[in-house]
């Protein structure tokens, strides 16, 4: 054993070693692009270590629970099997921390390191990520461990049952996703509260008479006052921090007494450690699209486009990527890239056709007869002195005006002197600034985005011309094309990295054209079959699939409607509905654990979806979907029974989510 474990540390320190230069180069690679990522730790582990790590969610340690060891069952069965393939896994976190297999060849290892350059800068910049650590440093490793070793303690406390502890961990995992992922984790929407000490300003300078202050604003009014409150909740403004309500009420059920008792110390602390942990990956849920696609955007501009993969790497590393980005089902890899091409794709076609309809007798009336699009692309394309950088060439850089900002001159000046000093032949870009990489990798003129920009609608072209200025004309095609910004695209995609997330960036930017272009489409569950079928290609219907996927992290959204329903103290949750029925029967176990945080009865109202068995026979005959009823009830569970009732019809529609319909079947289906 010993010996394996030392065999494997030489292993992993030649890796290592191995490895040095292209994290250096990856890292200076992606600063000339434009990012700004977190400084990045990378580790070299073995098999075992990974499927740990991504059982963990990438961290070394966590509290202690039996979830871990069945996400590494199940990774490990992943992995064995041949269902995928772990190369990586990294943290949030300042520094980051990116973990590779020791196992990869040396074309995956670079692939993930270009990869972990893009979603280190996209933690550092996108907004949604700082809403956990706001201005302060992130430390998440340190955070995690802290948490781990709290509840260790309370587990081998002797004054506290082990199994209570892991059954109230229990309890809280099945409401980790109900928290309000858009608000900051202190929000407090009562914080304009007047503070203790004001008031009793206010109350000196009012003079009252000493039996008034006495009756009405004694000391224990004043003490009152001080006390922490949170809002209740009501059908009119319902709680959607679940687990934030259930912690500032710190009341529990207790089995031996059959009543409800005030939260333990211990029991507020896991509560509160669980909560702010769901917080902190919270973002990561919300952003897993815009995250892989950006990440893998610029794994792909690093390892194709400039070359990081070498010629004897290309080949594995282009299987690599087939195969992430070719996984069935809704593959965030896939979309997230593609979206992010098509916001390039479309900024810089918007700059472009900016500039085309300043030329003298160009209109968006006549643009697609007036213009010839080949010959558009071929002025477009990069100046050969900065496309093709070689030894040979790199000298021709020179014959470039002095102040041309696309070049890197004190590198220029470095290479030519001293051409030991800078790897022309590996690392071209060394010698170029963002703009000149900008206009190397322009978008529009690459093969796979021939025709874009003659692909224009005269819907958009009107648009554009509507707000041109007499300014800025241009006499022929070749003076208006170089005014062109290169860098429109790339600038336009980190503004937009900054400020969304994966519900803001589809509903923006999947649109008619990327739908079609892309093949998108929806599918349904059909009742009669008993199958999936192709449901729809309408552009409208596949967003609002994919906005349902993503909305809540593709799970059902509960709130807080009432604190004292019916005026027994029982708890009403609300089930925001939103054409997507849940499974009763899991609805009511988790209401068997959200009554052991609250102590008393609770409740939750949804709406269930009946289909008749006439209704359904008549459907399968005619190769129809059956209509199902809709019918509002309410989940009542009291600590031993669970119970439906029918929902009054006020309260059925104060849970209905929209009036947005998800449901994209056509009233036929094909046979």
């Amino acid at each position: 054993m010993a010996n394996r474990i030392r065999q494997f540390k030489n292993r992993a320190r030649d890796e290592a070693q191995q490895l040095e230069e292209p994290v250096k180069e990856a890292a200076a690679l992606a600063e000339k692009l434009g990012l700004d990522p977190y400084p990045v730790k990378y580790w070299v582990v073995d098999h075992d270590d990974m499927n740990e790590l991504i059982a963990y969610g990438g961290f070394q340690r966590r509290y202690p629970h039996w979830r871990w060891g069945m996400s590494y069952d199940r990774q490990q069965k992943q992995d064995q099997f041949g269902m995928g393939k772990a190369f990586e896994i990294v943290n949030n976190d300042n520094p980051s921390h990116a973990f590779l297999q020791e196992s990869n060849s040396k074309a995956d290892q670079k692939a993930v390191i270009t990869h972990v350059e893009g979603h280190a800068d996209f933690f550092q910049n996108n907004k949604w990520f700082r809403r956990f650590s706001g201005e302060e440093s992130l430390e998440a490793a340190a955070m995690l461990e802290s948490h781990a070793e709290t509840v260790q303690r309370y587990i081998d406390d002797p004054d506290i049952n082990q199994e209570d502890v892991e059954q109230f961990i229990d309890a809280i995992l099945c409401l980790e996703d109900t928290i309000d992922q858009h608000r900051p984790m202190e929000y407090d929407p009562d914080d304009d509260d007047t503070e203790t000490a004001e008031i009793a300003d206010r109350l000196d300078q009012l003079d009252l008479a000493d039996d008034v202050r006495q009756e009405v604003f004694d000391d224990q009014w004043i003490d009152q006052m001080d006390e922490p409150k949170s809002p209740g909740a009501s059908l009119e403004q319902p709680r959607t921090d679940v687990l934030g309500f259930l912690r500032d009420r710190a009341q529990t059920y207790d089995p031996e007494t059959e009543s409800t008792v005030d939260m333990e110390p211990w029991q507020i602390e896991v509560l509160d450690t669980l909560r702010k942990e769901a917080y902190y990956f919270a973002p990561q849920k919300m952003t897993k699209v815009m995250n892989e696609g950006w990440a893998s955007i610029y794994e792909t501009l690093m390892m194709s486009e400039e070359g990081f993969a070498s010629e004897n790497e290309f080949l594995t590393y282009a299987d690599h990527q087939s195969r992430v980005l070719g996984s069935p089902g809704l593959n965030p890899y896939k979309l997230g890239k593609e979206l992010w091409e098509y916001i390039e794709n479309t900024a810089n076609r918007r700059e472009v056709v900016d500039k085309l309809l300043r030329v003298e007798g160009i209109t968006w009336r006549n643009f697609h007869d007036k213009l010839d699009f080949d010959r558009v692309r071929s002025l477009l394309e990069p100046d050969p002195r900065i496309d093709r950088i070689t030894p040979q060439t790199v000298d021709e850089l020179q014959t470039l005006p002095d102040d041309d900002p696309r070049v890197d001159w004190e590198t220029l000046d470095r290479a030519l002197s001293n051409p030991e000093s800078v790897d022309i032949d590996q690392y071209p870009w060394k010698v170029l600034t963002y703009e000149g990489l900008a206009s190397r990798h322009f978008s529009l003129v690459k093969p796979q985005n021939r025709g874009f920009i003659s692909q224009i609608r005269h819907e958009e072209l009107e648009q554009l011309d509507r707000y041109l200025f007499d300014s800025d004309r241009y006499d022929t095609v070749e003076a208006a094309l170089e005014e062109v910004s290169k860098t429109a695209g790339w600038e336009r995609m980190l503004e937009v990295r900054e400020s969304h997330n994966d519900v803001t960036f589809i509903d923006e930017f999947l649109s008619e054209e990327f739908v079609s272009t892309n093949n998108y489409f929806t599918y349904e569950y059909t009742q009669t079959t008993e199958d999936f079928r192709v449901a729809s290609t309408d552009p409208d219907d596949v967003k609002q699939k994919l906005l349902l996927s993503f909305t809540n992290f593709g799970k059902p959204t509960i709130a807080v409607f009432d604190d004292n329903f019916k005026n027994r103290g029982e708890l009403l949750l609300g089930h925001r509905y939103n054409g997507i029925a849940l499974d009763l029967e899991q609805a009511a176990s988790v209401l068997e654990r959200v009554h052991t945080l609250w102590g008393r009865p609770v409740n939750l109202m949804t709406i269930r979806k009946e289909y008749e068995e006439h209704e359904l026979e008549v459907a399968r005959r005619r190769n129809r979907e059956p209509e199902p009823t809709e019918k509002g009830v309410r989940i009542r569970y009291d600590g031993e029974d669970v119970t439906q009732t029918e929902l009054a019809e006020e309260l059925s529609e104060r849970i209905q989510a929209a009036d947005i319909d998800y449901d994209t079947k056509p009233d036929e289906w094909l046979a």
